[in-house]
């Protein structure tokens, strides 16, 4: 791949990042995921946006009227979100990506296939038979064609152009 905008928007996946869109909002959540159109997938996402209301005040000689822009600033929760890369202005890196958690202290069993680093028992293809011989569906014998050279095949060092 080349060095483009793909390859220096994957070193931030999982960091925090600030998205500020065409009509002057900005969003701020955890960067997963974006595609060639810069379309983006933020979870754990906040949006703020900044309102303007113009009020009328009266100044103290009477008939001046002055006009007062009053600024607020609203945020909300929206968790996950896709943002149309048709809508992104800039990206600012918030922060780094959040520590993993780890429960060292859990007693709880690893998920299926996991390796349980308490015992020293295999997992998965690796794992030896149990004590009885071999598992249930495989004999013991060896099946005719299955493994081994085959009787048609001549030994290796004699074949054509040799």
């Amino acid at each position: 791949m080349s060095s483009g905008k793909g390859s220096k928007l994957l070193r931030y996946i999982e960091h925090r990042i600030r998205v500020t869109l065409h009509d002057s909002r900005t969003i701020i959540g955890t960067f997963l995921a974006f595609d060639k159109h810069l379309n983006l997938v933020l979870v754990d996402t906040e949006e703020f946006r900044t309102l303007r209301s113009n009020k009328r005040g009266e100044s103290n000689a009477g008939s001046n009227r002055a006009s007062i822009i009053e600024e607020r600033q609203e945020k909300r929760s929206l968790g996950l979100v896709i943002v149309r890369g048709e809508n992104v202005v800039s990206i600012c890196v918030e922060g780094p990506p959040p520590p993993e958690k780890r429960a060292k202290t859990s007693k709880a069993p690893p998920p299926m296939g996991m390796p349980n680093n308490n015992d020293n028992t295999g997992a998965g293809r690796g794992m030896m038979p149990p004590p009885g011989g071999a598992p249930m569906g495989l004999g013991a014998a060896p099946i005719h064609g299955v493994g081994g050279l085959p009787t048609s095949m001549p030994p290796p060092g004699m074949g054509r152009g040799m």
